[in-house]
């Protein structure tokens, strides 16, 4: 849940960058050719330039350390394991970094499957035993070698795409209701209150087109859980997902745990829930 929170976060700011440059060089959002211009360069661009700088935005929000000469027993063991997965993957070494959480986390973000990075936190390092934390790390090569990550930004990229065009085309639309002239464009609502119509729009139906980022996500984690039983087996993966299921039920914090992607199976906010519930991805395994 990290890298994809990190990963929409990211995308959204630099949207608005974006679109701050385009109207600078007068790409005006009143014809049909500059809202197709708009919606193109900025959904696309936004979503990929967001990826390009995602291991440098995640090494900076997290504060993790980077792993480059290991200098303890764990640390070489983390390495040499993330090392000899990634060559059963076929693909290049990740960098490796370890971040200060209490809460046990990893992931792995990167534009380019031999060029990633696998993160993990220390409440993952200190909770879980060696066979759990193996099967976790494979998780997340597999999602590297997956290509999920630039699969992401481009389904990211073209649902950012609609989302702005559909939010320009209804605000026109009701601009063009407003106008006394019937001209339409922006002269109807003004153009600030256009602009925040825009903004309106934008908010509310992304909010709804994340069901689909969500649904795809949760699709790639059942492929990433059974990659990873391949590189290290059904056991060690159906037990990591069954600590992760202890700590769930022992902690009781179900609103903490909605919080990294997880949401009660059947509830409407299993719809924008990362990942599935663990029970039905240790049913998978089984």
């Amino acid at each position: 849940m990290t890298r994809i929170l990190l990963f929409i976060a990211t995308n959204i700011a630099i949207m608005v960058l974006l679109t701050i440059i385009l109207t600078v060089f007068g790409v005006s959002s009143k014809s049909m050719t500059g809202m197709l211009i708009i919606a193109l360069v900025v959904g696309m661009g936004g979503s990929f330039i967001s990826l390009a700088i995602s291991k440098w935005m995640a090494k900076r929000t997290t504060g993790m350390v980077m792993i480059e000469n290991p200098t303890s027993r764990e640390e070489r063991w983390l390495v040499e394991t993330i090392k000899k997965q990634a060559d059963a993957a076929g693909i290049g070494m990740p960098e490796v970094g370890i971040f200060e959480s209490p809460e046990m986390n990893a992931f792995a973000t990167g534009m380019k499957r031999n060029d990633a990075l696998v993160a993990v936190s220390t409440g993952l390092l200190d909770n879980m035993n060696q066979d759990e934390v193996e099967a976790v790390l494979a998780h997340e090569v597999s999602h590297i070698a997956n290509g999920d990550m630039i699969t992401m930004a481009l389904l990211q990229g073209v649902i950012n795409t609609f989302v702005m065009l559909a939010a320009r085309l209804i605000a026109s639309a009701i601009s063009s209701a407003l106008d006394e002239d019937g001209e339409g464009g922006e002269e109807g609502l003004g153009w600030i209150a256009h602009m925040i119509v825009v903004v309106i729009l934008e908010i509310v139906l992304g909010f709804f087109a994340s069901i689909i980022t969500m649904w795809f996500s949760r699709k790639r984690e059942f492929s990433a859980d059974a990659d990873a039983a391949k590189l290290v087996g059904n056991r060690k993966m159906i037990a990591a997902l069954e600590r992760l299921r202890q700590d769930t039920e022992e902690s009781q914090l179900q609103g903490e745990m909605a919080a990294f992607g997880f949401a009660q199976k059947g509830s409407f906010m299993a719809l924008f829930a990362s990942h599935p519930p663990l029970e039905d991805r240790i049913a998978a395994l089984r």
